[in-house]
């Protein structure tokens, strides 16, 4: 037996859910904690994200955008 892609999955672990967005851990960690989010499933003490109820959230303006990685902090060397 295989293990499913992120593509099949119906529910999503937060982290799995930034690698298929292309979020930021740190933010969506974050979002997670509000209450009464309507893409957040409870299983035990796990938090898992309906993907079609966070893909359908994420179509709102300005929500992608919020969630998405910034920038590098990182300096140039020359």
């Amino acid at each position: 037996m295989h293990k499913p892609t992120l593509e099949g999955k119906d529910f999503l672990t937060v982290i799995e859910t930034a690698e298929f967005f292309g979020l930021s851990r740190r933010k969506l960690f974050r979002l997670v904690e509000e209450k009464n989010l309507p893409f957040m499933a409870m299983y035990g003490t796990r938090k898992l994200i309906i993907k079609d109820e966070f893909i359908k959230y994420l179509q709102k303006p300005g929500v992608k955008e919020g969630l998405a990685n910034g920038k590098p902090r990182t300096k140039k060397r020359f």
